[in-house]
Formats: C-alpha cells, structure tokens, sequence
C-alpha cells in the first residue's frame, strides 16, 4: 500500500477524475451502473457506480472542493458524507491524485524489475485452460495444411485479437510450423510507449527483458543477447521496458509458437515505437539509429540459419473511433488499396516506395505494422517474401474498422 494518503480535504480542490479512464454505462438486476474500465490496470477491477452519482461526478474538475460543491447537491448530504464519497473514489485510483500517482509508479517500476512478463490476453482473447486452448487451436488449426516453404526467415503477421482474426492467425502461423530455429527475434508495434514521453525521448527500440508465461508454458528469453544489446545506445535502443506491461502485440505471436513448437528456443523481444520523423527527413537522426540498429541485427542473424525474425502488425485503423469523421464503410475501397500496395511493397522489399506511400497524407489510415516491418526491411534489404493473406474486421456498431495481413519472408 502507498505511504501517500488518500485525498482528506475539505477546501482543497478535489483531483478531477483520470482521463484515460473509460467509464461505460452498464445495467445489472434492473440497476444502472458506471463501470470503470481501465485498461492501464491501475484502478481496482470491476469498480462501478450507481449511475445516479452522474451529476457529481462532472462536478469533480480538479478545480472545486468538497465546500464548493455542497451548494450542488440536494437533500441532507453533508461535507462529511461527500469527503467520504471523494476518497472512496480516491482509494480505487480514479482520481489522478498523488495517491494514484504513487501507486501508478510502483506498478511500473515493479513490472521494470521483474523477469516474467504474465499474459494480458489469455482468459480473454483465447481460453486460459490450457487443455480448452488446446482444443480450441486444434480445432482451428486442422482446417489448414502446413506447405512450409523452404529457407523461410521471417513472417509478418498481424496482433489482432484472436477471436476476430483467428483464420489469418491460423494461415501465417501454418507456414512455420515445421520450422525449428533456436532463436528467435520479434520486432512488434509499441501501442503504448506513448504513455510514457519521459522514457523513450530519442530511442525507437525497446527491449522487453522478460520470460513469457502463457496458458501453454513459458518461453524463456535470450538473456546473453538482450544483455548485449542493452550497450548499443547510438542504435536508440532503451531497457527500461514498463511500455510492454499492457502490451499484446508480442505475447499474440507467442501464444501460436506455444502451440505449434515443441523444441526449444528463445526470444528477443523488441518494440518499435512511431517512425513518423522519417516522414520529414530520412537521414535525421532517427534515420541514422534506424540504421545502427538494422546493422546490429544484420551483424548478428543475418545468415544464421537458427535464428527467424517475427514481425508484429495490422494495417489500416479507420473509422470514427480512430478519429475520422466518416464511417470506416465509405472508405473500404480506398483502404483496400492502400493496403494492397504496403503489403506487395513489403513482399518485394521495396523500402522507398513504402516510406513514399506512407508519407501520401502522412500515414492517413494509421498502419500500425508499418514500424517493425519497415524495420525489419531495413534490415534484410534483399530478402523477398509473399503475402499469405488479407482481411479486414469491420466493427460496423463503431463505425471503424482495422485491417491486417501476413507476408512469408524466405532466402532466395
């Protein structure tokens, strides 16, 4: 528990209420609640309100105190009543107090210390049970034939949620099930260093230095390699990995390598974060860790025959939960051919023409995979690969939608 105490003033002004909380109106037995979902993970789970403290709630800016707000309420409520109201509020972290902040920090620096990182997907985008993932997989899984090309190296694959995407999941994840490598290293879209603007000023790399536990077993980090890429700072690579705690876009691969591989191999877990600098200039600075970093990885596993690279990403986000104005339906087409042309620029490894068709409107439909595959490409310049697949989840009560799809990488 925090040392810091709860909020316990009556003329101070009360926290206004986190922003990044998302508090959805739920009904229960006839009630009307307000759930608040946080998907940080800092509030307490299943924290929810009568609906009828509504009214109060808006009162709570972060610039009135309890004194300022008892001319709002009606009937016999008294300042106690609603101090007590403010810290039990307080005390299940909704309010971005120091109480919260402290607690916040702890969470994160406890997560940077440890060396497992605990699934955040399994119980909810796929079973727990591992005997029930097991006949889930299979059953999805024996639809499809394993052709594994031969001197395959690497394989886009999307980090959609499971339970809307699990047929593409299936025909990536199909093609490498023969294959055996002792390594492997994962460049994923970083969805959440953006949290955290302090930590990852000027470094685009960050390295998860965990083991992974997953309902089918843990799948052990490359401690000696992690440990050697810690000390390549002109590469922009940055250990301090609190970016991964709620992160899904490494664990999703790892979940179908559990299943498929019964052989032992390890993981070098990278996030990559936005690219957008290289937008206005290539050979920036960013370009030139870009290009440090793709020089370690080719330095290192370029023609290692044990080692194969996954790359993590969707495609478009679009739609107005992502903050376009028209519904994702009336932009189908001109996504799908967005769409079609990153994915063949990835398979023939065209590097330029991709960073010129993301610079078209400055990444217009928000393609999440392009950081990692840019990455990878950047780094392996003369491989060539095949798309496997396309699809689009069309969240159509939203009115969005997200696309994703799978290159196969193989050595000519």
């Amino acid at each position: 528990m925090s040392d810091v105490q709860l909020f316990n003033s009556k003329t101070d002004p009360i926290p206004q209420l986190r922003r990044d909380l998302q508090v959805i109106p739920i009904r229960e037995n006839g009630n009307s609640y307000l759930y608040f979902q946080d998907q940080r993970g800092y509030a307490t789970s299943g924290f929810a309100l009568n609906k009828q403290v509504s009214p109060l709630l808006s009162l709570i800016d972060g610039n009135k105190s309890i004194t300022d707000l008892k001319p709002y309420i009606n009937g016999d409520t008294d300042t106690d009543q609603l101090l007590r109201f403010v810290k039990l509020l307080d005390e299940n972290r909704v309010l971005a107090s120091e109480y919260f902040k402290k607690h916040a920090r702890k969470i994160e620096e406890e997560y940077e210390r440890s060396t497992v990182h605990e699934s955040i997907t399994a119980g909810s985008s796929y079973p727990d049970d591992p005997e029930e993932l097991h006949e889930y997989l299979d059953e999805a899984f024996k639809k499809h034939s394993s052709n594994t090309t031969e001197n395959i190296k690497a394989l886009y694959a999307p980090h959609i949620d499971p339970r809307v995407a699990l047929d593409s999941y299936v025909k990536a994840f199909s093609s490498i099930k023969n294959l055996k490598p002792k390594r492997v290293v994962i460049l994923a879209t970083s969805h959440y260093a953006g949290l955290y603007p302090d930590h990852y000023t000027n470094t685009p790399f960050i390295l998860v230095n965990k083991n992974f536990e997953l309902p089918l077993g843990t799948i052990q980090r490359d401690r000696e390699t992690i440990e050697r890429l810690t000390e390549a700072e002109e590469a922009g690579i940055n250990s301090r990995d609190r970016a991964h705690r709620i992160e899904h876009s490494i664990e999703l691969h790892l979940l179908f390598l559990s299943y498929l591989w019964d052989h032992e191999f390890s993981v070098v877990p990278i996030l990559v974060r936005g690219l957008d600098d290289l937008y206005y200039t290539e050979k920036g600075h960013l370009g030139q860790q870009l290009d440090n970093f793709s020089s370690i990885l080719q330095n290192n596993w370029k023609d290692d025959k044990e080692t194969f690279f996954l790359i993590s990403g969707d495609l478009a986000h679009f739609g107005k939960k992502f903050g376009d104005e028209n519904p994702a339906s009336t932009m189908f087409e001109d996504v799908k051919s967005f769409d079609k042309k990153f994915l063949e620029f990835g398979a023939r490894n065209e590097q330029k023409q991709m960073l010129d068709l993301m610079k078209q409107d400055m990444d217009p439909f928000r393609i999440c995979g392009f950081p990692p595959l840019y990455t990878f490409l950047n780094t392996m310049p003369k491989l060539k690969g095949k798309v496997l697949g396309y699809d689009l989840w069309d969240e159509r009560e939203k009115e969005s939608a997200v696309t994703f799809g799978s290159i196969l990488f193989s050595e000519q």
